[in-house]
């Protein structure tokens, strides 16, 4: 099981990974299996393509991490983005498994249109 220290630094590194559209950090921070309870879809290509098309639309984006909790394998955060002149908020929890985030939770108010 990872640390808190740990889990709060997978979830700043995915947010990291997110703003610089970083999609190939996809492989190091999500299992292989990973599920999506937003997108219904399984599997880190659907993260991928997630990502390239939020970051299609945004170029600008920049998510933070505002607070991070942690309680054995579950992280929440509520979380700030900042978009296309937007500034919203994002609400996830994850679950982590074997160092990587394999299982997500999120709600944000973007308006993607």
């Amino acid at each position: 099981m990872m640390t808190r220290v740990e889990a709060e630094n997978l979830a700043r590194r995915m947010y990291a990974a997110a703003s610089a559209g970083d999609v190939a950090a996809v492989d190091e921070i999500f299992t292989v299996d990973f599920f999506s309870h937003p997108m219904q879809t399984r599997g880190r290509e659907h993260i991928r393509t997630a990502w390239q098309a939020i970051l299609g639309k945004f170029p600008d984006l920049q998510v933070e991490a505002q607070d991070i909790l942690v309680d054995g394998d579950r992280v929440a955060v509520r979380g700030r983005i900042r978009a296309g002149g937007q500034d919203a908020t994002l609400m996830e929890i994850f679950r982590v498994a074997d160092g990587r985030i394999a299982e997500l939770w999120g709600v944000s108010s973007l308006a993607l249109r």
